[in-house]
């Protein structure tokens, strides 16, 4: 990305190279090409874009503000304003009177803020794993002789002991950080973080 800089202020951004008029000059999107140096192009005002992502967050946990864009000292920086965290927490929705916002059976309308989203995440992820073997117990329920393999029985058993284990952990994060923290893997050991894993069957 370029910007066009005249009398020290931004009046263009340009975000794939085209032909412009820059002042009585008209010139061909080769301008922007390896054909002209940074240099050539600063000298008719046009400045390659410096992208400032310091302030720029994990989307997943926050809003991120639009781009603002800046010239000083010879340089066009692309910066992020301060990054607003989501919803953390559940949030039953209200109108500008403070009334309870109603859906259209009569039941609150709620926001479901961060912690239940990446519960309901683990919620499926412990169904998925667990519905391969169901039917070693639906045989059980069915056949009176029958009875679950004891490392099946144990691996099912594991799978809601951790799904529990995780959904408490994202429960008792303080805010935002501390709950994306639990998904960031050891550096040490890239197969392990503060949130666990599900266990596998061995059989």
């Amino acid at each position: 990305m370029w910007a066009l800089v005249e009398d020290n202020a931004i009046t263009k951004i340009i975000n794939n190279p085209k032909a412009m008029v820059i002042g009585d000059v008209r010139h061909s999107k080769n301008i922007f090409s390896f054909r002209w140096t940074n240099e050539e192009r600063e000298a008719i005002g046009i400045y390659e874009i410096v992208f400032d992502n310091s302030n720029k967050k994990d989307e997943s946990y926050y809003i991120n503000t639009n781009q603002s864009f800046d010239y000083a000292d010879g340089t066009v920086t692309a910066s992020y304003g301060t990054a607003t965290p989501k919803l953390l927490e559940d949030r039953n929705e209200v109108d500008d009177a403070g009334e309870p916002l109603l859906d259209d059976n009569g039941n609150q309308i709620v926001t479901k803020g961060l912690k239940s989203q990446k519960k309901e995440i683990i919620k499926q992820q412990a169904s998925g794993l667990l519905a391969p073997t169901d039917w070693y117990v639906i045989k059980a329920t069915d056949v009176a002789e029958y009875s679950v393999p004891s490392a099946v029985a144990t691996f099912r058993t594991n799978v809601r002991t951790k799904s529990n284990e995780m959904e408490t952990a994202i429960d008792n994060a303080s805010d935002v950080d501390a709950l994306a923290a639990l998904y960031v893997y050891n550096d040490d050991d890239p197969r392990t973080r503060p949130l666990g894993e599900f266990p596998t069957l061995e059989i």
